[in-house]
Order: structure tokens, then C-alpha cells, then sequence
């Protein structure tokens, strides 16, 4: 009983919650966004994700409906959020040093089924993504773990969108009760992946052959940057171990957009839809099988 209730007690920082999703996994997902990302990656589409809130306080006089505040939590300075007030202005990340938000959640894995059990007929899944969820593994494991022993849950998939970037043992533990994960593959050389995330993709590479092995590898993302990556520059590569995986592994091309960059980033070129085609038809003249193209170009 009391690993029970220790189970039960994880917490995880929530940036965002997300009751219906159809483009997060198969089917009918809720997909929960964890805080914090253990890359700096300069396309970043929600770069307020990567950093945790240090409670500096600087965005409570911006906000322009009073929905942040200061209180003490067991000792500590803390920014307290009231969802209700807030008008999602997003003036606190653009003033934040950090541009990190202040407008996260605890929850617990008994909150996070309550809400779970909730949405429970209408979906077919829940998907846990970022940030990088990852860093928070404790959470994610205890959460699977829960929905699986549940009679009213356990026909639930659950999913992880990551990075890539977690180690062979602790895959390991989150495997049991891990029904699949998609994973982004950013860039094929060292180099070019360290440009972009500030990271090396050895784990990447190693965490997708191990999905693999283990059949939980439901799908490869590809974000295209024109000029950047370097997908077309190593595409013999980058299509040789495409595929050695097995057909059913959903290979999944992005394109890249200035929608919530910050930075360098902004002044890349966009990805179009003819850079995309170019990619996939590369990929397809070396053997990979219906690489999925964006529905939309924003």
C-alpha cells in the first residue's frame, strides 16, 4: 500500500494539456506537455518549454491582468498562476530572462488520472511529449504504470514523443509499460546536430535501434530545414538505416516554419512544400516507404 501511495504521489511540471489530438499518435490521443527540455535546439517552436521558471518574479508587474503572483511554498518563493485571470497574452515570456513560463502546473499521477478518466471515452491514447518529458521518467513510468493496472484505463495506449535523448537503462524501465514512442531525428551528422541542439545524436541513433529491437518504435520524425539539416547532403545514409526498420515504422517529414521561433532561427528559410517533395522522393528512390508529408504549410 505505501509504494502504492509513493506511486501514485510522483509529480511532474505541466506546461500544457491538450484533451484531443489526432496528429500525436494513433487515434484519439490526450496529450500532456511536460517543462523542461535537456536540448536548446534554435528552431525551437515553443522555446518557453525548455527552461523550468527559477520564481525571479519579473514577470508578475508585466502581466496585464494580474494572474501571477508570488507565495511561499514550503519555504521557497514560488509563482503561483490563476489560469482563470489569465487571458493568454504571453507578455511573460516575452519578458522573462529566461523566456521560460511561469504558467505551469504540478500535478500528481492521482490528478493526472482523474483528468485521464475524464476524456477516457472519447480517446484512444494518451501521448506524453515536451519539452522533453523524458527528464521527468519517474512520472512518466508511474503514470503508465497506473493506467495499465486500471481496469477502466488499461485499454489505452500510451505513448511518448521524445527526443531521443534518454540512456539504454532507463528505457528499460519505461519499456513494460510503454506501448510506443516517436522519436525526432534532427540531423544525421555529429556536427550538424550539435549546431542545431547544442547535443551529439549518438543516443538518438542508439534509442531508435533500441525502440526498434524491442517493437515500440512507431515513428521517426524528420524536420526539414533547407540549408541547415543535412538530410539530402547524407541521404544514401540517412536511407540506409531508414530502412532497416521495419516497414510499419511511420517515417514522418516536417517542415520547417518561423511560427514560435526566436532567434538565428528566424532568419532561415522556411520549408516549402517543393523541398519537402524533393526529400521524400530521395527517400523513396532508396527504398523507404511512404515517408508521411505535412497536411499543412504555415
Amino acid at each position: 500500500m505505501n509504494n502504492r501511495l509513493s506511486t501514485l504521489s510522483k509529480t511532474a511540471s505541466v506546461s500544457q494539456i491538450i484533451n484531443f489530438s489526432c496528429v500525436d499518435g494513433p487515434g484519439s490521443r490526450l496529450v500532456v506537455f511536460l517543462q523542461g527540455c535537456n536540448y536548446n535546439c534554435k528552431n525551437c517552436h515553443n522555446p518557453h518549454t525548455i527552461d523550468m521558471c527559477d520564481s525571479c518574479g519579473d514577470c508578475i508587474a508585466h502581466c496585464p491582468t494580474q494572474a501571477l503572483s508570488m507565495e511561499s511554498i514550503d519555504g521557497k518563493d514560488a509563482i503561483r498562476w490563476n489560469s482563470d485571470l489569465c487571458s493568454g497574452c504571453d507578455t511573460c515570456l516575452a519578458v522573462c530572462p529566461k523566456q521560460s513560463t511561469p504558467k505551469t502546473q504540478e500535478y500528481n499521477v492521482t490528478q493526472m488520472l482523474e483528468m485521464i478518466r475524464k476524456q477516457a471515452s472519447f480517446i484512444s491514447g494518451i501521448t506524453i511529449s515536451g519539452g522533453e518529458a523524458t527528464l521527468q521518467l519517474h512520472f512518466i513510468i508511474a503514470l503508465f504504470k497506473a493506467i495499465k493496472s486500471s481496469d477502466d484505463l488499461q485499454h489505452l495506449s500510451c505513448m511518448l514523443d521524445s527526443n531521443g535523448s534518454l540512456n539504454e537503462t532507463a528505457w528499460q524501465k519505461l519499456l513494460p509499460y510503454m506501448d510506443g514512442a516517436m522519436i525526432d531525428l534532427k540531423a544525421w551528422q555529429q556536427e550538424t546536430h550539435r549546431y542545431i541542439t547544442g547535443r551529439d545524436n549518438h543516443r538518438v541513433l542508439r534509442s531508435i535501434n533500441l525502440l526498434n529491437l524491442h517493437n515500440k518504435l512507431y515513428e521517426v520524425r524528420l524536420l526539414q530545414i533547407p540549408e541547415v539539416t543535412d538530410f539530402e547532403s547524407e541521404i544514401d545514409a540517412l536511407a540506409g538505416f531508414l530502412t532497416q526498420l521495419p516497414p510499419s515504422t511511420r517515417i514522418k517529414l516536417n517542415a520547417f516554419q518561423h511560427h514560435g521561433v526566436t532567434g538565428e532561427a528566424l532568419a532561415w528559410r522556411v520549408c516549402s512544400e517543393a523541398n519537402i517533395e524533393r526529400l521524400a522522393s530521395q527517400l523513396t528512390e532508396r527504398g523507404v516507404k511512404q515517408p508521411i508529408l505535412p497536411s499543412v504549410y504555415l
